[in-house]
């Protein structure tokens, strides 16, 4: 509906016109009068506290974290490890402004309108045909949606399967923007360990013998955030057997699959498993976070009932975005592109790794990156990585401590160290300095 209509009739003066809508603005404010008369003086507005009001769930998100680094992501002062985000230099500006051009003079009536939910049709081939090229498996009829980057898959299988009280496993630690996807809609999350090999298969083994029933086990296999880690072969086997075992939904984020630095990860979950697994992939990494574009692949039931909570989100992710995509993807240039960003942030993991070895302080230790953005370092015994992130940006310096990456309340000595978009030669200096805090905090234990 263009415009909003309210009928008007000859029995309520009060209704004007306003161009193609009607009001009832002077009635409205008349009977604000009158319930002012009978209530007392009026509120004032700075006496409001509108967090009165917020639903239940809002109240446990928190979120500050995520607001804290995007706050981050223009500064010029600060050294910043915080945020997970893609280098400038891989994004193809010369190639997309050409694009661009053309699809808005060529091709407005599809990039410049409103696409299908699921996405584009041209797109949708597009992304299937290359998770057929790069993970041995393509999606068959309904089995794939366009997104708008990963959290848009998340947040859409927890509004379309998620009630009240809802077990939903997460890796300890894991991806803090998919604890608060999942506690938005007041689920029990639940965090399982990880050591260097993943997800810990034998304890989430044990606890469902013990009767906890999952609905979604939410994994990040490949160069994990925030620790870098990788689940292995074996892991990933066990885990789908758990899955089909005990009937949950695996969940797998593979934000960080194609950015592996000597070897390509094992196979994917879903390649292994596309009836207990979906997908959540994203191309804000690998091409132009700008653009918010990803794409949700597995069982055809599934993604119908997201593609219907999309509706009532978004609506659809972005024509203009999709098809610079297709186009920059189908003329080879993201695979291209791909070669240059592993090379970049495998030089980039190799110097944090040199820096950290030369300044941390006894006591200190860490993961080692073999794709990805990030290092999870852990600090000595004691050390409160909450407390001293104050100190840290005193020095000019910036890192997320590892708490918010947790369920509960583990984390308080971790740090996540994201190496992706720091300059080669601000790393050594960095971390030079949060190595001083660290070392200093040590000292007056």
């Amino acid at each position: 509906m263009p415009f909003a209509y309210v009928k008007q009739t000859t029995r309520n003066p009060y209704i004007r016109k306003i161009g193609c809508q009607e009001t009832e603005a002077p009635m409205t404010a008349a009977i604000d009068q009158s319930q002012s008369s009978l209530s007392g003086p009026a509120v004032s507005d700075t006496a409001r506290d509108w967090d009165t009001g917020l639903a239940r769930r809002t109240k446990s998100l928190g979120g500050g974290e995520i607001t804290a680094i995007l706050a981050l992501a223009g500064a010029s002062d600060v050294i910043t490890f915080s945020g997970g985000f893609p280098d400038p230099a891989t994004f193809p500006t010369a190639v997309l402004a050409d694009i661009a051009g053309r699809l808005i003079t060529q091709d407005p009536g599809v990039a410049l309108q409103y696409s299908a939910t699921e996405g584009i049709a041209s797109v949708r081939d597009y992304a299937s045909s290359r998770l057929a090229s790069v993970q041995g498996h393509k999606p068959g009829p309904g089995e794939l949606m366009i997104t708008s980057g990963g959290i848009d898959c998340m947040e859409l299988i927890a509004k379309s399967y998620l009630d009240v009280g809802d077990a939903v496993v997460v890796e300890a630690p894991t991806y803090l923007g998919a604890i608060m996807a999942f506690r938005g809609y007041e689920a029990d999350v639940r965090g399982v360990p990880v050591d260097g090999d993943g997800l810990r298969t034998d304890v989430l083994a044990d606890q469902l013998a013990a009767g906890m029933r999952p609905k979604i086990l939410y994994t990040i296999p490949d160069f994990q955030n925030p620790t870098g880690l990788t689940m292995s072969a074996p892991r990933r086997s066990e885990l789908i057997a758990l899955a089909r075992r005990y009937g949950f939904l695996i969940l797998e984020d593979v934000a960080y699959r194609d950015l592996y630095f000597e070897q390509a990860p094992p196979p994917s979950l879903w390649s292994m498993a596309p009836d207990v697994v979906l997908q959540a992939g994203t191309f804000s990494k690998i091409f132009c976070p700008g653009v918010r574009m990803g794409w949700a692949a597995g069982p055809a039931e599934i993604i119908s009932r997201l593609v219907v909570a999309k509706q009532n989100s978004d609506q659809c992710s972005g024509a203009l975005g999709q098809r610079m995509l297709e186009e920059y993807g189908r003329g080879g240039h993201l695979e291209r592109q791909l070669v240059a960003s592993r090379a970049l942030y495998t030089r980039r993991a190799a110097l944090m790794t040199e820096a950290l070895t030369e300044y941390m302080p006894a006591g200190t230790t860490w993961t080692t990156a073999r794709g990805g953005f990030y290092i999870w370092v852990t600090a000595p015994d004691g050390v409160d990585t909450v407390a001293l992130s104050a100190a840290a940006r005193a020095r000019k310096v910036a890192y997320v401590p590892g708490r918010p990456f947790y369920p509960g309340e583990d984390g308080a000595a971790q740090i996540r160290l994201a190496y992706s978009r720091v300059a080669d030669d601000l790393i050594e200096e960095g971390i030079h300095r949060i190595g001083e805090v660290l070392r200093t905090a040590t000292e007056e234990r």
